[in-house]
């Protein structure tokens, strides 16, 4: 199907140079010819309140795991309407774009806009999040600061008259049609993919379990722990609580005005995050995510900053560290404790957890061993991993060379059935919500509104 689209036959200068030459009978369109913003506020906070989001677009807040607002704190958010557009203001050039399907509110700091009768939201949606036009949006976009760490706005004045491709309405929905069809299939290839990495991530798993906890010897003499989860361990070894193999310490606020111009990587439950002039840990060093799930653990060589989000190890107390490493990646695997399971988990509810310690030489022979023995299976998550990235960049390439009138769609689009069995118009990533809601209801009384 894919295989089968070619270029337009006849192509025209479109004037613009981020997108090029577009197909002959296409137009390029001001997008205030296409959305007119529109501003109606609450005066009660009593209707539902939306949350948009990169890849849903606009959901539910609380469906979307938000915290409980009361009406009074929402009184002057935006209402929208079923059928209108929202643009995160200040992450316009990131793509954040919805479409809404129920009445309901948002932010006062968003744009609003009711579609034009020749405007297609979802053709609109997918032209707004190009890669070419995101540098155009940046470049329209005003405020303090520079770059993605700056608080720069697209208002609707510089917004409106910026111009987008626009074929002709039937193309439009031939084009979503197709895309819509292609995600389908995007969303069924990376979800196969990401079981066979979490297959392979469970055989890792228990490679790294049964090395920590009974050691390499299978003849060796056991004793019980006195622990349920941990069962029996080698005699020669120690019986402890976490807190007397190695010592936890929460991280630090990160300045915002030092971000991304240093050296230093800023490590979280994430991995590496951002990066800053300073580091408050020499490496290398251990740390562990805060939030959502502990099984995220990171070994780190250089000289780092742990985020406020994280705990890093202070003290390896003698122990070797990549064992400490491989003693929390297991830890996070088990139910020992409530605590250990819930997301805000802090040093206090790792300390009483029982571990069983081998002697510092031994430790050294058990990381080898599961270096060995895990080899191939990283070797094999890394090759899966690889291959979901290359199909999530030929998804970005493929929609924006549809989009953007670099391939012709038509015939393709029109021998697939309208409704396909699973739209999903933008796989990518991992959905993340987008709002910032507490700096929203502290500004919505006095927010300037854009013309």
């Amino acid at each position: 199907m894919i295989d089968g689209l070619r270029p337009y036959a006849e192509m025209k200068a479109s004037g613009l140079p981020w997108l090029g030459d577009v197909p002959g009978h296409w137009d390029v369109r001001r997008i205030k010819t296409l959305l007119r913003e529109v501003d109606n506020r609450t005066k009660t906070g009593e209707e539902r309140l939306l949350s948009l989001r990169m890849r849903q677009g606009l959901v539910d807040h609380i469906d979307a795991g938000g915290k409980l607002i009361p009406a009074e704190s929402l009184v002057n958010f935006k209402i929208i309407e079923p059928g209108q557009v929202v643009m995160n203001r200040m992450r316009a050039a990131a793509g954040l774009f919805g479409v809404a399907n129920v009445r309901g509110l948002v932010s006062p700091d968003y744009a609003v806009f009711e579609p034009m009768p020749e405007a297609f939201n979802p053709y609109l949606i997918q032209a707004f999040r190009l890669p070419s036009l995101s540098a155009v949006f940046r470049a329209e976009s005003k405020g303090l600061g520079t770059g993605e760490s700056g608080f720069l706005r697209l208002y609707t004045d510089r917004f409106g008259p910026i111009p987008v491709p626009y074929p002709p309405l039937d193309e439009q929905r031939l084009i979503v049609r197709l895309l819509d069809w292609h995600g389908g299939q995007t969303a069924k290839l990376i979800r196969a993919k990401k079981k066979i990495i979490a297959l392979l991530n469970e055989q890792r798993q228990a490679i790294i379990h049964r090395a920590v906890t009974r050691g390499l010897d299978p003849n060796a003499k056991l004793k019980p722990s006195g622990i349920s989860w941990l069962g029996d361990v080698p005699q020669g070894w120690e019986v402890k609580r976490l807190k007397w193999a190695m010592r936890l310490q929460r991280g630090f606020d990160l300045p915002a005005d030092k971000r991304s111009v240093g050296p230093h990587p800023v490590v979280s439950s994430g991995g590496i995050i951002d990066h800053h002039i300073e580091y408050k840990v020499e490496g290398p060093g251990v740390v562990m995510g805060r939030y959502g799930s502990t099984d995220a653990v990171f070994y780190i060589e250089d000289n780092f900053w742990p985020h406020n989000t994280s705990l890093f190890v202070t003290d390896f107390r003698g122990n070797d560290r990549w064992w400490c490493f491989y003693v929390l990646r297991t830890i996070s695997k088990q139910d020992h404790s409530s605590k250990a399971a819930v997301p805000g988990v802090d040093r206090k509810d790792l300390f009483d957890i029982v571990l069983a310690v081998p002697s510092p030489s031994e430790q050294v022979d058990i990381v080898r061993a599961i270096e060995e023995h895990s080899r191939e299976l990283n070797q094999a998550i890394t090759s899966v991993s690889l291959e979901i990235r290359y199909i999530q960049e030929f998804r970005t390439r493929l929609i924006a060379d549809v989009v953007t009138g670099k391939l012709d769609v038509r015939a393709a689009a029109a021998s697939l059935p309208e409704i396909t069995e699973l739209k999903a118009p933008d796989i990518l990533d991992d959905d993340l919500p987008e709002d910032n809601l507490d700096e929203a209801i502290g500004d919505a009384e006095d927010e300037e509104v854009a013309a």
